[in-house]
């Protein structure tokens, strides 16, 4: 039987497993090469390069609306059957098994393609996406049961710090020998993909999606031998009642006020968190011109930062409560988001730089190891303050409807931003609507109790 201990560790394993499919799939390798591909498309279509850059982001963000559509809605249902059972691990197996379908399926989306391939790409992408979705909404609901509410969030910011590690790792290995970077088809080692990939082909960057899959199963297996269920009485499936139970739940947030502003506030600042993880690297190809290399040595530093900020932040939170510390990774972002909407190669909000120089491409990283820092803090203080407005048999339904505060816009999020890159034409203005989404959140958190439902 696994100790206390070996149960965190397991816990934590899910974290390093996971954390690729954001690292390496959604923001910093495939999400990048779909962009190139869509934008071939594109202007083979005979859109000019400007127009084609703005479809690519566009179908990029209708393609993760859809996705997150679907999270959002039958999020809170699972979770409220869940709890009804019982049962957490049979839902973490069975939505793993999509993670893994939907990322090694992305092997097969091939440069040069036609329409098909781009909704291939995005249809696989979501089905891998919905995946890891799911599955970390029931292994988060396993949290309270780690130990007691004072220590959950160092165990939150030392997850998330040991998830970035991994997907640190993940990212390294991919740059240096499968990834092709720039026009040289060689990898950062300057050498060709590793196992003979084709670089013509783009296997060496196509391999990302098996890769991620692998690098799940073969990480999830110390989850699997440790993390365990407390034991409770079996219980049957029963919908009518998990949708009553789901139906109380969401009625009594008129009198939890707390609960209440917290869903709402997450529902903006997380979806607008996720969108400029969606949206980062696709940015960065379209708008400064960046190498599938350059934006993951972008993404290295991104992660070193959310690594080292998330531990600290675990640290803070356990000190200060995650109220505050939410409230200023918020600020942070905000002050990141203003700066990537006003920038250029050419220009920084009507300041002139040199589109020769190395400055823009400074800034960006210096954006990026923000985004990194105050993206990692705020993501492991939210699962704590989620935590303490729950409690141990309610918390899958408790964590269903907070994937459903951070899906709702979140689909609303990647569909703003499509909508404002369309209109403008530009991917840079088409990432302003986060401004907005931030700032909402951080008012709403002014009604949030900082010790949640433990205030008295």
């Amino acid at each position: 039987m696994a100790t206390a201990r070996q149960r965190i560790w397991g816990w934590y394993f899910f974290d390093w497993a996971s954390q690729p499919y954001n690292t390496l799939l959604l923001t910093f390798i495939f999400g990048p090469y779909f962009a190139e591909i869509a934008r071939g498309y594109y202007m083979g279509a005979g859109l000019d390069e400007e127009a084609a850059k703005a479809a690519a982001q566009a179908y990029w963000g209708w393609g993760l609306a859809i996705a997150s559509f679907a999270i959002a809605v039958l999020a809170p249902i699972l979770g409220a059957i869940a709890d009804g059972t019982g049962r957490r691990l049979v839902w973490v197996w069975t939505f793993s098994a999509l993670y893994v379908l939907g990322s090694a399926s992305l092997w097969y989306v091939a440069p040069g393609g036609e329409a098909g391939m781009l909704f291939w790409a995005v249809a696989a992408f979501g089905i891998g996406f919905i995946g890891m979705e799911f599955a970390t909404i029931f292994t988060n609901a396993l949290m309270p049961t780690l130990s007691d509410h004072d220590d959950l969030g160092a165990i939150s910011g030392s997850g998330f710090a040991f998830g970035y590690l991994g997907g640190l790792l993940a990212l390294i290995l991919m740059l240096l020998f499968f990834a092709e970077g720039g026009d040289t088809g060689l990898t950062l080692l300057g050498r060709e993909p590793l196992f003979g990939l084709d670089s013509e082909a783009r296997e060496g960057t196509r391999a990302v999606g098996p890769f991620t899959a692998i690098w799940f199963v073969v990480f999830m297996i110390p989850f699997f031998l440790w993390v365990k269920e407390p034991k409770t009485d079996a219980r049957p499936l029963h919908v009518g009642r998990a949708m009553a139970s789901l139906r109380d739940l969401l009625a009594s947030l008129r009198y939890r006020h707390s609960l209440a502003a917290y869903l709402a506030s997450s529902l903006f600042y997380r979806d607008a968190l996720n969108a400029l993880y969606g949206f980062g690297g696709v940015y960065a190809s379209g708008v400064l011109g960046w190498s599938i290399t350059k934006i993951g040595i972008f993404g290295i530093v991104g992660a070193v930062t959310a690594m080292l900020a998330s531990w600290i932040g675990g640290r803070a939170d356990r000190r200060f409560g995650p109220k505050p510390v939410i409230a200023f990774c918020i600020c942070v972002l905000i002050f990141v988001c203003t700066i990537i909407v006003g920038m250029d190669r050419d220009t920084i909000w009507g300041i002139a730089m040199d589109p020769a120089s190395g400055l823009p491409d400074q800034i960006f990283f210096a954006c990026g190891a923000l985004i990194g820092a105050a993206g990692g803090a705020l993501q492991a203080a939210s699962r704590t303050m989620m935590v303490r407005h729950t409690t141990p048999d309610r918390a899958t339904e408790a964590f269903g409807l907070f994937a459903l505060s951070g899906k709702v816009a979140s689909f609303m999020a990647p569909a703003l931003i499509a909508l404002a890159t369309m209109a403008s034409g530009s991917q840079r203005i088409g990432i302003s609507p986060l401004i907005p989404l931030f700032l909402i959140g951080l008012v709403l958190l002014l009604w949030v109790k900082p010790r949640g439902e433990l205030s008295t």
